[in-house]
C-alpha cells in the first residue's frame, strides 16, 4: 500500500540529463539536485548526452560547456537543430564567463547559463525558474495563434520551426527562429531589448542587450535581402517594418 501512494510522486519527478566530465562536480550535482527531488541522468562526454537525449525523455539538460571530444556548445546546436530535442530547455555551465562564448550559447538556443564557480542553491533557482517558464518557442503564443506566417515574401512554419524565402529554407537556429517570431507577431510594433530577452528567454535569464544585437545582426545576414525589414528603433529596440 506504501509503494502505491508513493508511486505518483516518483512518476511527476523533473527529469534532469547533467552533463560534466568532472566526476567531483558531477557527483556534486547529482547529490544536490536529488536531494531536491529532481531524477537525475548523468553522462561525462557530449556523443554520450546526445545519444541519451534522442532515446529519453528530459524536462531539462544541464550542459557543461568544456566537454571532451564533442563540446558543449556543438551539443546544444544538435539538440535544438534536432526536432525530437528542441524544446528541451538546456541550461549552460561554464567556466569560461567571456560574452562571447555565452552569447553564442543563447544564439543556439540555450535557455539561460550559469558561470562556476556558483552555489548549488542558486543553480536550484535558476533550474527552477526555467522550468516555469512557459514553452518558449513561441509556437502557442496567444498574440500570434497561427501556425503558418506570411510577410513580404517570407513564410514562417511555426509547427515545423521551417523559414522559408521564395520557397528556399533558411536555416535558423532556435533563438533566431523565436525572435522572427515575435518580431512577426506584430509588424511595426517596437519590442525594446528587454521585451525580447523577456519573450525569448525568460525574465529571470540573465542575458545582456549586447546578446540581443549580436542575434539581430545574425538574423538579419541569415534572410538576405529581406533582413531589412528588421529595423532599429535608435535607444529603444527593433520593429519589423509595417
Amino acid at each position: 500500500m506504501t509503494s502505491n501512494r508513493n508511486e505518483p510522486e516518483k512518476l511527476s519527478r523533473p527529469r534532469l540529463l547533467v552533463v560534466e566530465d568532472e566526476q567531483d562536480l558531477l557527483d556534486l550535482l547529482r547529490y544536490n539536485l536529488e536531494r531536491d527531488g529532481y531524477e537525475v541522468v548523468t553522462a561525462v562526454n557530449g556523443e554520450r548526452a546526445l545519444k541519451l537525449a534522442r532515446a529519453e525523455h528530459f524536462d531539462l539538460i544541464l550542459l557543461d560547456l568544456m566537454l571532451p571530444g564533442t563540446d558543449g556548445l556543438s551539443v546544444c546546436r544538435s539538440l535544438k537543430n534536432d526536432g525530437e530535442t528542441r524544446n528541451t530547455p538546456v541550461v549552460m555551465l561554464t567556466a569560461k564567463g567571456e560574452e562571447a562564448d555565452i552569447v553564442l550559447g543563447l544564439e543556439l538556443g540555450a535557455d539561460d547559463y550559469i558561470t562556476k564557480p556558483f552555489s548549488p542553491r542558486v543553480l536550484i533557482a535558476r533550474i527552477k525558474a526555467v522550468l516555469r517558464r512557459p514553452n518558449t518557442t513561441l509556437d502557442d503564443d496567444s498574440e500570434s495563434g497561427a501556425q503558418t506566417l506570411h510577410y513580404e515574401g517570407l513564410t514562417v512554419h511555426r509547427d515545423r520551426h521551417q523559414v522559408l524565402i521564395a520557397d528556399e529554407e533558411v536555416q535558423l537556429t532556435a533563438t533566431e527562429f523565436r525572435l522572427l517570431c515575435l518580431l512577426l507577431s506584430k509588424p511595426g510594433r517596437v519590442f525594446t531589448r528587454q521585451q525580447i530577452i523577456e519573450a525569448i528567454h525568460g525574465r529571470l535569464a540573465a542575458v545582456t542587450d549586447r546578446s540581443v544585437d549580436v542575434q539581430v545582426v545574425a538574423l538579419r545576414r541569415k534572410l538576405l535581402d529581406k533582413g531589412d525589414m528588421i529595423q532599429t528603433v535608435r535607444g529603444v529596440g527593433y520593429r519589423l517594418k509595417d
